[in-house]
């Protein structure tokens, strides 16, 4: 099967659940999904549901936890550099069929990783490997290489009214 290089970005709601989703799709159909996450860590609720397809899915975590605001500290840095190792060795290892580097658009806005790192696991991906690159500020560079964009824009959202992201809903 062709893998393509999907790219979920935009300020709207639903870029981590579409590629959730994709992972739960693919496992389905018996395909070795790896979700590389650069910013978030922890036990969120799509974690915990992803641990029952623990022989197909394998969740790895590479961020902090938290947003960063100003520059990046030296060891988000580190452990998004670390990341990107640990994927690209899995992309070229033949484990995995599809690759979901989730809030990776984030990690180069935020200057955890570059354009070009990014790019550089664009060209080893193997031809028969999905990749999804999740996050918000999608570069140029990234959008011309992918086959499918797709935005998620908002229109209207009740966090501007104030409400904090919920158990089993955004968290």
């Amino acid at each position: 099967m062709k893998g393509y290089i999907q790219v979920y970005t935009g300020d709207g709601k639903g870029k981590t659940t579409a590629a959730i989703g994709l992972s739960i799709r693919a496992a389905g159909a018996g395909l070795r999904v790896l979700i590389a996450q650069f910013i978030k860590r922890g036990e969120y609720s799509e974690i915990k549901s992803l641990k029952r397809f623990s022989d197909l899915i394998t969740v790895a975590q590479f961020g902090r936890g938290h947003f960063i605001v100003g520059d990046p500290p030296p060891e988000c840095i580190e452990k998004a550099h670390l990341g990107l190792e640990c994927v690209a060795s899995c992309i070229v290892s033949g484990e995995y069929d599809v690759v979901i580097l989730e809030e990776a658009n984030i990690a180069v806005k935020r200057g955890f990783l570059s354009v070009q790192d990014l790019l550089d696991l664009i060209d080893i991906k193997p031809d028969n490997v999905e990749m999804v690159i999740t996050g918000r500020n999608a570069d140029p560079k990234i959008i011309a290489r992918a086959d499918l964009v797709t935005e998620m824009k908002k229109i209207k959202h009740y966090f501007d009214q104030g409400q904090r992201a919920r158990i089993g809903i955004e968290k």
